[in-house]
């Protein structure tokens, strides 16, 4: 029964909402589309938290469409050995996933402890970052602890299939039910949060801002001294 809800129902659930909400933040209120910059409240914290989890995230993110869609057997024949490829995957994973970790952790203690900041966070923004904080970490445990402990998952052959088949509408939920606990958990949490960014700051990500890593800081300027330098 829950197997069912989980690895069939629950996808739909979270995508539909995603998508039903993007619809209707674009129809309802396409000025508030965008991540509503808090840099004019506190500059330092955003600057380092926002670069390494933007760069960290996108490798990572680059890391996920590789791993999870690609078949296995597309791998086997390139001649990519299976060890070859953990072995990478959890060196530039890890990389990417702790640059993306230590920049999440920055933006939540900004986002809770900045009293400026704290004070002008909706609970939305709230939410969204502690789950992608979640997420973030629980797929950091699974790279750096799980793989190195219990050994490498090999998760082309059950996950990887699972989510194609999701997307073209045929899900077999028999795939997910042997998969690792940390990793199903992750799985729901990260549908959880795809499900919420509509309705929240992380809408932004849905505009694909491939230029914001090397795009130029917003220059805020005193009133008082543009006036002066004006007059």
């Amino acid at each position: 029964m829950w197997s069912q809800f989980w690895w069939v129902i629950y996808p739909y659930l979270t995508l539909g909402l995603m998508v039903i909400g993007a619809i209707y933040r674009v129809i309802d209120r396409p000025i508030g589309w965008g991540s509503r910059s808090s840099e004019i409240l506190e500059k330092n914290m955003l600057r380092w938290g926002s670069r390494l989890f933007h760069w960290g995230i996108i490798f990572v993110f680059g890391g996920h469409v590789v791993g999870l869609l690609v078949p296995i057997e597309v791998f086997h024949a390139l001649g990519i050995p299976d060890e070859m490829y953990h072995v990478t995957a959890d060196i530039f994973g890890g990389l990417a996933g702790i640059a993306a970790w230590l920049g999440m952790l920055i933006l939540l203690v900004r986002r809770i402890f900045h009293p400026r900041v704290r004070k002008n966070s909706s609970v939305a923004d709230i939410l969204a970052v502690f789950l992608l904080f979640f997420v973030i970490t629980i797929g950091d445990a699974v790279t750096l602890i799980y793989n190195n402990v219990v050994g490498p998952y090999e998760y082309r052959t059950t996950v990887n299939p699972w989510i194609r088949d999701v997307l073209v509408f045929h899900p077999d939920k028999t795939l997910m039910l042997h998969v690792p606990l940390i990793i199903q958990i992750h799985i729901v949490v990260a549908l959880a949060l795809l499900a919420v960014s509509p309705f929240t700051r992380l809408v932004h990500i849905w505009s694909l801002p491939i230029r914001y890593a090397v795009r130029a800081p917003i220059q805020y300027r005193a009133r008082h001294l543009y006036q002066k330098r004006v007059g």
